[in-house]
């Protein structure tokens, strides 16, 4: 089962290109710090403005930095189940131990549609296969029974449940089962939907702060809820900050100012107003990120 704090990695540029060097040293201080899994090419990873090679690549240079270290969850959604079927299997012939895959986006399916989706990539590519929900982004939420359906298809392993809704996580998690990973697509639910008996997170915050990530589900693992509670609410202004323009634009700018890479972004995304940069700025050095 994949569990714990699983980062939702950046994909950083120079000179409008992937750079690569940077993305491998990322990769070695997720895993310095404590993170349990890498997903490349996800909504963080800036996967709608990456060429199909750039994509492939990306992919390609986590599992080789990686080195079976942590698991690499590929992200290989797509709204055409063909292209999602050809990211999918290009994932499981370079090595990840897993897919995330976006509920198809723009086309709304109806959730007979969702449902058909998944179970065809599931069925052509033997690779574990994580629902990513994100209504918010794509316009369509895959309901809880939908999720159930989907959870008794062989090689669909668990979902990243980005709703919004704690509701509808408990509901997933009741009709789903104990042995269907429940993952939130939300830093500031992490706590609560570990309180629910989720699984664990994938994270943007883990790109700057992975070590407090992975101590926040380490400490609520081993029963330690009071360090737990503690951890979630000293993450949340910091949290609060990398979401006030649309992600990935904030972590990528806290990563910058930390050092880690240049501060590209690619249109349609720009980077932060002022304001907004100081703003994070300011949350950044009181967390202890910056002097």
């Amino acid at each position: 089962m994949f569990k714990g704090a699983i980062v939702a990695i950046v994909t950083p540029f120079k000179n409008g290109r992937v750079d690569e060097e940077k993305l491998r040293e990322l990769i070695e201080f997720q895993i310095e710090n404590g993170t349990d899994g890498i997903v490349p090419c996800g909504t963080t990873g800036e996967s709608p403005t990456l060429s199909h090679e750039e994509h492939d690549r990306v992919i390609e240079i986590t599992v080789d930095a990686v080195k079976k270290r942590v698991p690499v969850i590929a992200g290989t959604g797509s709204n055409s189940t063909a292209e999602a079927l050809r990211l999918t299997e290009h994932a499981r012939e370079v090595g990840a131990d897993g897919a995330l895959m976006v509920c198809p986006y723009y086309n709304r399916p109806t959730q007979e549609g969702l449902y058909q989706h998944y179970k065809t990539v599931a069925e052509k590519v033997k690779i574990p296969i994580i629902v990513y929900n994100i209504p918010g982004r794509t316009g369509v939420n895959l309901l809880p029974e939908t999720m159930a359906r989907l959870a008794k298809v062989p090689g669909i392993v668990g979902t990243k449940e980005a709703s919004g809704s704690l509701k509808q996580m408990h509901e997933v998690i009741q009709l789903c089962g104990p042995d269907f990973a429940v993952l939130s697509g939300d830093d500031f639910f992490t706590y609560p939907l570990l309180c629910l008996g989720g699984h664990g997170i994938i994270s943007v915050i883990s790109n700057i702060a992975p070590k407090d990530m992975a101590a926040l589900v380490d400490a609520f693992a081993a029963g330690d809820l009071q360090k737990a509670k503690n951890l979630h609410y000293r993450m949340a202004p910091l949290v609060d900050s990398l979401f006030i323009e649309t992600n990935p634009t904030p972590v990528k700018a806290a990563l910058a100012m930390m050092g880690k890479i240049e501060y590209e972004v690619r249109l349609p995304l720009t980077k932060m107003s002022e304001a907004n940069y100081e703003k994070l700025r300011k949350i950044m050095i009181n967390y202890g990120l910056l002097r």
